[in-house]
């Protein structure tokens, strides 16, 4: 039977896409997905979209109608995934920076379950608005992942900026016959927070303000960080603050990107403030980590409960997709915008096991 998926729903945007096709790819169901981005300015598949789209089809060995730049229409019919060697290059399409961490993320789940290793090669943008540096994928997603049994690493070779783009990252998955429950509900204490002020083909005086605003802000509450001044390579220019505060054994992540005309004290600011307001809510989980574990809960063998910062129409908008693929029924305490506590029963998924459709 045909999952169809409205991509209208919620926020609209490209995670209904990513999250229907990581989730047909893993059970073989075909899935017909309309109204693409519809949420956004610039609606339909963008050459990052359609790198996925055209990604799983190729790990999957599988077929797809509908998959050109700004098609609102998509129908993917998976195969088999194998496994192997792939490389996959957003430019091909369109010289763009399109996010090499959201094709990652498209991908992931049916390579976790392959019945071989993947070595990935992604070529794009790294550090890009509106999606999660690949650094925060490697420092803070593949750690809670690998608390699920999820055995994957992933590393940025050169960074890729907006809106050059020009990244690479390369990463290794390893099969796994399972996952397992995760429950994150008490934080501990703060241990470290760390950083890197990072500079592309500019000054390091620059990753140098970002580190010294940081700091300052931070010695309001007698906290402290270790910033490292990174020039990172890069085919173009680029710069952002990436900090990470570790409680007990689990880190949370907090970005910002320079931009034309936005002074660097600006972006250290935007951080601190991420940062402040994930270490006042009390919770283990950023939002971002959230909204981005809610699949591998849903797969995993028994009941898994995170508290989380932020319950974001994100999350729920995923919720919704995730629900209408397995049979699944997630528990959503907060409201949008506060803190909150997501739990849900996941199917126990094994390779080979396609029955599990909820529709």
């Amino acid at each position: 039977m045909v999952v169809r998926i409205d991509g209208s729903v919620g926020e609209g945007g490209g995670q209904i896409l990513r999250t229907s096709l990581a989730l047909a790819a893993l059970l073989a169901r075909e899935v017909e997905i309309i109204n693409i981005r519809r949420g956004r300015k610039v609606p339909g598949l963008q050459p990052q979209h359609l790198t996925a789209v055209r990604a799983i089809r190729d790990i999957t060995r599988g077929r797809t109608l509908g998959d050109e730049l700004g098609s609102e229409l998509l129908i993917f019919m998976p195969g088999k995934c194998e496994g192997g060697i792939y490389e996959f290059d957003v430019s091909k399409i369109r010289a763009s920076a399109g996010s090499v961490s959201l094709i990652f993320q498209a991908v992931l789940p049916a390579l976790l379950f392959a019945p071989r290793p993947t070595h990935l090669v992604l070529k794009g943008g790294t550090h890009v608005p509106f999606s999660p540096p690949t650094t925060y994928v490697e420092k803070v997603f593949l750690p809670l992942l690998q608390r699920m049994g999820g055995r994957a690493n992933l590393k940025t070779i050169r960074w890729g900026w907006y809106p050059q783009g020009g990244g690479i990252v390369e990463a290794d998955i390893e099969p796994v016959e399972r996952l397992s429950a995760i429950e994150l509900t008490q934080r501990e204490e703060l241990v470290k927070i760390e950083g890197l002020a990072v500079v592309s083909q500019l000054p390091l005086s620059i990753a140098e303000r970002l580190c010294r605003r940081l700091l300052q802000r931070l010695s309001r509450y007698e906290l402290v960080a270790e910033v490292e001044l990174v020039q990172a390579p890069a085919t173009g220019r680029g710069t952002g603050l990436f900090v990470f505060a570790r409680y007990g054994d689990v880190v949370a992540g907090f970005s910002a990107l320079g931009e034309v005309g936005k002074r660097a004290e600006e972006v250290a600011d935007d951080v601190y403030r991420a940062l402040m307001a994930h270490h006042r809510s009390g919770r283990v989980v950023d939002k971002h980590a959230a909204d981005q574990l809610l699949l591998y809960m849903a797969l995993a063998e028994g009941r898994s409960t995170i508290t989380v910062s932020e319950i974001t129409r994100h999350l729920l908008t995923n919720v919704w997709v995730i629900e209408q693929f397995l049979p699944v029924k997630f528990e959503v305490e907060g409201d949008v915008g506060k803190p909150g506590m997501v739990s849900v029963e996941g199917v126990g998924f094994r390779p080979g096991a396609t029955s599990l459709g909820a529709v």
